[in-house]
């Protein structure tokens, strides 16, 4: 049986293709959400952008026939928008002016019609007061991954033979040779990924492991374990992971996804090879460029006073605290007076060799030669982490930070920010490595590790 669904703006804002994504069924666009797209579409960004997508949409559509009556979709379903349901009674409570309300009348007097409709939003108490009503109200779930499937981590621990484990370090093994065991103990063979990060045991000596990763059916051993990219060291096995996953050239990883709480360094570390990369050895990259999303950045930058520097410098403070950190190690001793430091971050924004973008500048570009890092990508929809993946050139490599169990973004969750979105569709690709540094893997202080195990 054929459904109707109601379409909240925040929806087509995250997801303009979500016009195309509802099958054989009818989709309904309430007056107020046209509205809302028109009084976005000069936003800047991708809010205005996808806006704008959409209503090019309703254009090619409205050329077709009446969008009132009803337009046929290629999916075979149908949208039309609606224009009635205003005296569709609602608890006296809600905002009369509110854009929401007119929203639930819709879905409320087409319910009151017969059928199943359902109304689709990202706002979740737009959800609660449509339960409120007796309405049927879901989040899109296209671009979620699907809840029977487990997170990608990047990383797994297996089982190989004693003597086969002695000669790993020199030749790799073959991958049929690791395995799990189940709850009664019987092995079971181990599906790998391209890139995926492997800690070998011995199946007589379990203390004696190894650190390795998959690849074209083999486990070889770790490439960069004993380097010490601008002087830092790995302190766990997730960051002597994180380190390789770095390191790799781009011809075999362009994109590196690191998920992980606050405090495991994923930052610290993305930077530390960024600048050992870009001044130091054969310096691969011609500069570091930083972006780091906020829930709020998109739609304020435009209203902050100052350059677009002097806009988003509050939003990459972390980063200076880590530039301080990295030149004011035992290793290098040379920056260790606090002026010193100072006078060698300024060098480093001033000469272009760390660089830091506003999210609402990255379209468009295309982004070659650059150690690109992207913090707090969970903070971004699917569309958008799309959007900056694919803006990435020749010679560029480009670094997803995040920990998707911190969101900011109002409209977003564990399962559909654009973070995990792209981890889980970027598992097993050859181009992508990736890896998950766990709550035990906290190295920022004593503290900041008990807080992480205990809250």
């Amino acid at each position: 049986m054929q459904k109707t669904y109601v379409l909240d703006t925040n929806i087509l804002i995250d997801a303009p293709h979500a016009l195309d994504s509802f099958e054989d069924n009818h989709i309904v666009l309430p007056l107020a959400v046209l509205e809302e797209l028109d009084g976005l579409k000069m936003a800047e960004g991708e809010t205005g952008a996808n806006a704008r997508a959409v209503i090019r949409k309703l254009e090619a559509l409205r050329l077709k026939g009446q969008l009132c009556s009803g337009i046929d979709l290629p999916s075979g379903g149908s949208l039309r928008i609606e224009i009635n349901h205003r005296e569709v009674d609602l608890p006296p409570g809600l905002d009369q002016m509110n854009r929401d309300r007119r929203i639930l009348q819709v879905t409320k007097g087409l319910a009151d019609q017969g059928g199943q409709v359902i109304l689709v939003t990202r706002d979740i108490v737009l959800r609660i007061k449509a339960q409120i009503l007796g309405l049927l109200a879901e989040d899109f779930t296209t671009d979620q991954i699907d809840p029977q499937e487990t997170i990608y981590s990047g990383r797994k621990e297996v089982y190989v033979p004693d003597e086969a484990l002695d000669n790993f370090k020199n030749e790799g093994l073959d991958a049929s040779l690791a395995y799990v065991t189940n709850e009664v103990g019987d092995r079971q063979p181990v599906d790998f990924y391209d890139h995926q990060f492997i800690i070998l045991r011995s199946d007589t000596q379990t203390k004696k492991t190894m650190l390795g990763r998959y690849r074209q059916g083999r486990l070889i051993p770790l490439t960069y374990q004993d380097e010490r990219p601008f002087g830092v060291k790995p302190r766990s096995v997730g960051q002597y992971f994180l380190q390789e996953a770095l390191m790799l050239p781009i011809d075999e990883a362009p994109l590196v996804i690191v998920k992980g709480p606050a405090g495991t360094a994923k930052t610290f570390y993305a930077l530390a090879v960024g600048l050992d990369r870009v001044l130091e050895g054969e310096k691969v990259y011609r500069k570091i460029l930083i972006s780091r999303p906020n829930a709020q950045f998109d739609k304020d930058i435009g209203f902050l006073p100052g350059s677009e520097q002097e806009k988003i410098s509050p939003l990459l403070r972390p980063i200076i605290d880590n530039l301080e950190n990295l030149l004011s190690t035992e290793n290098n001793k040379d920056f260790k007076q606090e002026q010193e430091v100072r006078s060698r971050i300024d060098y480093l924004l001033e000469a272009g060799i760390v660089t830091a973008e506003a999210m609402n500048f990255m379209r468009g570009r295309s982004i070659c030669n650059t150690w690109f890092i992207l913090d707090e990508a969970q903070n971004l929809s699917p569309n958008q982490v799309k959007g900056i993946i694919t803006r990435v050139g020749q010679g560029s490599k480009v670094v997803l930070l995040g920990d998707p169990q911190q969101i900011d973004n109002p409209h977003l969750n564990y399962r559909s920010n654009g973070l995990s979105y792209a981890s889980q569709h970027m598992k097993g690709s050859p181009l992508c490595a990736q890896v998950t540094l766990l709550p035990q893997e906290c190295e920022r202080s004593d503290l900041a590790l008990d807080a992480a195990l205990r809250i």
